[in-house]
């Protein structure tokens, strides 16, 4: 060890043995990059940040963590939105951005093989030439990683017709909470007998097993692809819209909304595209697949947004004047930045049929408050995405906005929906997980996580609420399942 670190602590010393000096870091200064994800509001600084490159790194990392009795978590890019990744417990970050790439590419059987730092657009971007490309696609897949993906069943705008994460998910090599190291793969075939292990560890957001290898289904390109921009002048009608254009049998592609105050951001930051600055709501709807249909398909969104008092729609003239619309729609979280100084991005599901209403919900929440709230989500599947505007440096303000925001998740919960959609639990939503579940139904997903993660040491407190009720329902079930014995 270079005399540089003879007075690190041996923990830093023992974990820069494994990774390498290079690989590790640990002054302050350096941590603070690391002390939160893309929820802002929690900071907390890591003891130290390790930068694997291999599986077995990965796997001794945490075999000492655990022989050391170090709490340690897995990130990713960092632009998770629900704190996921935020060192709670002073751990040590296992950091895989340089575990990043693409191992292998099986065009025949449509698959590839990646690592868990490999960024989710690069994928498309290398094998866009060959006809093909990966369907998920958050507004952050220019810099988000398909591990983290995993980690929170990322979604996207196109998850309407293709589906989250999970379901393009073939194959996982994960580290468990032990540093053993398993394999689970489907070798393609669609309903293996046994328990889901993909699908409990996809969404399982990094507390049951750290994901070092991802095999994942790769699609075709459609033949054909257009896009619509509607503008409404009410919100009511944008809604009601939505629901109808899925009720005629159209699936789009995609079907987006921005209100008036998302609209005004979008607009203000660094794509505008001329978005009329009086209009209510907007609808951005896409629809691809055989040539044949493509155009019938338009022609009816058309007449269904006619009927419900659209001022103007119309159709991309150009793949260039399309990719400008998604530009500006994909930019839609980070534009908030133009017109506050902080913003609290919530993940909210509902019924679509109960869109027009709770949209009003939130809107006299934010009266409450005195909060501005932004909607701009994935209209099409019911998934919300209220942006609570507020000023982190007048006091109180933080804590009006967690609150409203916190409201708005009840109402998608009162109206039979769920808290959320694909940014993922983290610590934002610890709490709201009660409005979803009983005392005793998170107690049985705890016992889960324990039977993978028993010294729950790694990324602890994140996904459930404190015990509270809880902890007594585990111990009331433990007792009844040995009394049955």
């Amino acid at each position: 060890m270079k005399k540089s670190m003879q007075t690190i602590d041996k923990d830093i010393m023992n974990l820069a043995k494994i990774v390498g000096e290079k690989e590790i870091l640990f002054k302050q200064a350096d941590l603070l990059a690391y002390d939160c994800d893309g929820f802002t509001i929690h900071k907390h600084l890591p003891k130290a940040v390790v930068f694997p490159n291999s599986t077995k790194e990965v796997a001794e990392v945490v075999k000492y963590c655990n022989a050391n009795q170090l709490p340690f978590l897995a990130r990713g890019a960092g632009t998770g939105l629900s704190g996921g990744a935020i060192p709670l417990n002073g751990e040590v970050i296992i950091s895989l951005v340089k575990m990043k790439r693409l191992l292998s590419v099986d065009l025949e059987n449509r698959r590839a093989v990646v690592e868990p730092g490999f960024v989710n657009l690069k994928l498309t971007n290398s094998i866009a030439d060959k006809g093909y490309y990966y369907a998920p696609d958050p507004s952050s897949q220019y810099a988000c990683t398909i591990g983290g993906n995993v980690a929170e069943n990322a979604g996207g705008a196109h998850c309407l017709k293709y589906g989250v994460t999970t379901n393009h998910i073939l194959g996982l090599e994960v580290v468990m909470p032990s540093g053993e190291i398993i394999d689970i793969s489907t070798n393609g075939v669609l309903d293996l007998p046994g328990y889901d292990l993909l699908g409990l560890l996809t969404g399982s957001e990094g507390t049951l097993g750290i994901v070092t290898k991802i095999t994942v289904r790769i699609l075709k390109n459609p033949e054909a692809k257009q896009t619509v921009l509607a503008y409404f002048d009410k919100v009511e009608d944008g809604s009601q819209a939505v629901s109808d254009i899925i009720s005629s049998g159209i699936v789009p592609a995609a079907l987006e909304m921005m209100d008036k105050i998302a609209i005004e951001g979008v607009e203000s930051a660094a794509f505008p595209v001329g978005h009329p600055k009086d209009i209510e709501a907007l609808l951005l709807i896409e629809v691809d697949g055989i040539s044949v249909g493509i155009t019938e398909q338009i022609k009816q969104i058309l007449e269904v947004c006619k009927t419900r008092n659209v001022r103007e729609v119309k159709v991309a003239q150009s793949e260039e004047e399309r990719g400008r619309w998604w530009a500006n729609r994909k930019t839609g979280f980070g534009a908030m930045g133009a017109i506050s100084p902080d913003y609290l991005v919530q993940d909210g599901v509902i019924p679509r049929s109960r869109l027009p209403e709770v949209l009003a919900r939130i809107n006299k929440i934010s009266e409450e408050s005195g909060l501005r709230i932004a909607n701009i989500f994935h209209a099409g599947d019911g998934n919300l995405h209220p942006l609570v505007l507020f000023d982190a440096r007048q006091p109180g303000q933080t804590e009006k906005a967690l609150a409203a925001g916190s409201e708005c998740l009840r109402v998608c919960a009162d109206v039979g929906g769920t808290i959320t959609g694909e940014h993922g639990v983290g610590i934002e939503k610890r709490e709201e997980m009660r409005f979803v579940f009983t005392e005793r139904e998170i107690a049985a997903q705890t016992d889960i996580r324990d039977v993978f993660n028993p010294n729950n040491l790694l990324n602890a407190g994140k996904l459930f609420p404190s015990p509270g009720r809880c902890a007594e329902v585990k111990k009331e079930m433990k007792n009844g399942r040995e009394a049955f014995a």
